[in-house]
């Protein structure tokens, strides 16, 4: 995922905003891209949007040579996109994170909040891990399995706030549509990660993290400025203000500046890039 941010900067990752297409009870959601450096990959993600859930709902990569057309493979399943996410947003924990930063925290304990985890604990040996949610019987269990998997600590908290006010890290991974945190319990140094909703209408952290925070970054200000129903930043300055991650990788632009920033990382999906990692996967499966 990291050449994939380094590609998007030289222009040989091909990344447009997402695009869909819809019927009476639901439709699908497609990711296209490419990437033409050293994948050599061209491709798309798609998934449906049916409330109705069975085993026949499937996410799908489709990867194919981007010199030749031919069909390099199909991936079913949701994991593909759960790598992808967490991977990139690793990867911006490790440029924008304090660099002593020990103690992280999780709010939510869902699909999304167990490949972050074990993806943040390859980029920062942290010594502490908190997670919240709103079920406690969830959050115990996620606590539990995730500590076996991992070979961590990792413990229980009985609310966001007791997340935040131990956390150097933030990781926000919910559903929820509205904001899951109030803004003042933010401390100067920490970094947040938000993985849930952010438009306009429906948002997992306020607009007022953005406007505490010195930096804000997302991975692809395309697809911010694609969202039909408005971006949660989408209306001035805080908007102006974001920074993609791959032109931070790049050394193109400044990550944190001081030691006392708070820095927001905005996670919306670069295109191309799942196309990559299910390239990679197969060609890791022959």
């Amino acid at each position: 995922m990291e050449q994939a941010l380094l590609a998007k900067t030289t222009g040989t990752l091909v990344a447009p905003p997402r695009f869909g297409i819809k019927v009476q009870d639901g439709g699908l959601l497609f990711t296209a891209g490419a990437e033409t450096s050293f994948s050599k990959s061209i491709g798309f993600r798609v998934y449906d949007t049916f409330a109705a859930q069975s085993p026949e709902h499937k996410h799908l990569v489709a990867v194919f040579d981007s010199e030749t057309g031919a069909l390099r493979g199909l991936i079913l399943g949701e994991t593909i996109g759960a790598w992808r996410t967490a991977a990139i947003n690793a990867i911006a924990m490790k440029y924008l994170a304090p660099p002593d930063a020990q103690r992280l925290g999780i709010i939510g304990s869902g699909f999304q909040a167990r490949f972050h985890l074990q993806a943040a604990l390859t980029i920062r040996p942290f010594v502490s891990v908190k997670v919240y949610s709103r079920t406690t019987s969830r959050r115990e269990t996620f606590a539990a399995e995730m500590a076996a998997k991992t070979g961590r600590i990792i413990e229980a908290a009985r609310s966001a706030k007791e997340v935040i006010d131990a956390a150097d890290v933030l990781i926000c991974a919910t559903n929820s549509s509205t904001p899951i945190f109030e803004p003042a319990w933010l401390r100067p140094r920490m970094h947040i990660n938000t993985i849930g909703p952010k438009t306009r209408k429906a948002h997992e952290i306020s607009p007022l993290v953005a406007q505490k925070s010195q930096l804000i970054v997302t991975d692809s200000l395309a697809q911010v400025d694609s969202f039909p129903e408005g971006y949660f930043i989408s209306d001035g300055h805080d908007r102006d203000r974001m920074v993609e991650l791959s032109d931070i990788v790049a050394g193109k632009h400044v990550g944190r500046s001081s030691p006392t920033d708070i820095t927001l990382f905005c996670s919306v999906g670069l295109a191309g890039t799942e196309v990559v990692l299910a390239n990679e996967a197969l060609r890791l499966s022959i």
